[in-house]
């Protein structure tokens, strides 16, 4: 096993690195909403030592507690011994679903993204039927449910259910004169629910004049399921698209992902995930070499900046931008999608863009969704404070996340992708 990935998931090692110094404290999202010593990062460290030692049963108790940590790595971003917390977290839950099983509704789910046909279809008929169950809200591009099930809760809001998905409306090449090629990796919720994300990608590649593939037989990232335990699942998706990126990538200049969970899902959870299969790791680690958000990509990559530039500021909106936990910490993407949509928009910053909108993963939106909840409102707050018109975040999770949360706190913001308001732009 490589020596660094080898000492990342020895826990009785983190364990004692941990000098609790305290700093992860302040930063800490369950912490902050659930003041107690044993739901913070240095609290899950010490439990986890003791459960590697054999120290601690891992009973429900301590199922409930490794189950509170919404995974945000703020306490990695601020560790001065750099202890991964979150990836630790990640293998414990493994363990716990093998103990315990997944909940009917996490089963099905999981199902689902392991077969894109029968999502397609599902995802047909909840077009057809949603006003049946539920209350559309234009505006958010939400709806609101009229009963409550364990995956479905009604006072929160879901995102939409679209005609058509974002892969089954287009063709598979689209050729726009060539000066580059590209692949998209779309991500689930913008493939059958936020598919103007995908849209206004074409109509940004379109005027770059640029190739794109659309990777038709693309699953799921696989993050639901590596950030719930069921690491069958991923490993099922994760096999899927790496050997199916390995037919095609040679061929394109990149494969961009409007979508930073996707993103540093594919790009740096996969190598994480097969760190004690050498093959799987190399595989995953030359397939990560290919990989980009799309406004990192766009940014550094074509003229976008220039030509954005040259149109000078053309609307009145004022834009503020919540950092995605995936894209800034994970990934170090803050600076590409802020320069884009300044060019055009009135821009300010809220008071800390880089606070976890709250929403955790499937189990936290689920069995624990008073926490996401009571992580939503902070930020919320932090947007109507802007005075912002739209805010902005490359992420369907934090787009899903805060719009509940603004429409639960009565904040009149409208939650948009940068790649849909980069598009708009170019338009305007």
């Amino acid at each position: 096993m490589n020596q660094q990935l080898k000492e990342i998931f020895d826990f009785t090692k983190i364990s004692d690195d941990c000098i609790k110094c305290g700093k992860c404290i302040p930063v800490c999202t369950i912490h902050n909403v659930n003041a107690d010593e044993v739901t913070s990062p240095r609290g899950f460290i010490d439990l986890l030592g003791a459960y590697k030692r054999g120290n601690l049963e891992l009973d429900k108790a301590a199922k409930d507690i490794f189950e509170s940590c919404f995974l945000c790595t703020n306490c990695v971003e601020v560790c001065p011994n750099d202890l991964p917390t979150d990836m630790i977290i990640e293998q414990v839950r493994n363990d716990i679903r093998k103990k315990y099983g997944l909940a009917w509704y996490k089963r099905v789910f999981f199902f689902l993204l392991r077969n894109r046909k029968i999502m397609d279809i599902l995802a047909r008929l909840g077009y057809v039927f949603q006003t049946c169950g539920f209350k559309i809200k234009e505006k958010q591009s939400a709806m609101e449910p009229r009963f409550s099930l364990p995956i479905i809760k009604k006072d929160r809001l879901l995102a939409t259910a679209s005609k058509k998905s974002f892969l089954n409306s287009y063709e598979d090449v689209i050729k726009n004169g060539g000066k580059a090629k590209v692949g998209i990796f779309i991500g689930c919720l913008a493939n059958y629910s936020y598919t103007d994300t995908g849209k206004a990608l074409l109509e940004i590649l379109k005027v770059l004049e640029i190739d794109v593939y659309l990777i038709k037989k693309q699953l799921c990232c696989g993050a639901p399921a590596y950030f719930t335990g069921d690491f069958d699942t991923v490993e099922y998706l994760s096999k899927h698209n790496i050997e199916y990126f390995e037919t095609f990538m040679d061929d394109l200049d990149a494969i961009i992902i409007p979508e930073a969970t996707c993103s540093a899902m594919i790009k740096i959870d996969y190598e994480h995930f097969y760190h004690d299969d050498k093959i799987w790791r190399n595989r995953a680690r030359i397939v990560s070499k290919k990989i980009y958000m799309a406004t990192e990509w766009l940014h550094n990559n074509t003229s976008l900046k220039d030509i954005l530039a040259k149109k000078g500021q053309n609307s009145d909106l004022l834009i503020t931008y919540h950092d995605p936990c995936h894209a800034k910490k994970m990934q170090g993407i803050e600076k590409e999608p802020r320069d884009l949509l300044k060019q055009n928009y009135k821009f300010k910053e809220m008071s800390d863009s880089n606070r976890c909108c709250g929403f955790g993963g499937v189990t936290m939106q689920t069995e624990k969704f008073h926490f996401a909840k009571a992580a939503g409102v902070p930020k919320a707050t932090m947007i109507k404070e802007t005075k912002a018109d739209i805010v902005s975040a490359e992420c369907s999770a934090c787009r899903m996340q805060i719009t509940n949360s603004l429409y639960d706190e009565e904040v009149d913001v409208v939650f948009k992708n940068p790649i849909e308001l980069i598009a708009k732009a170019l338009k305007d």
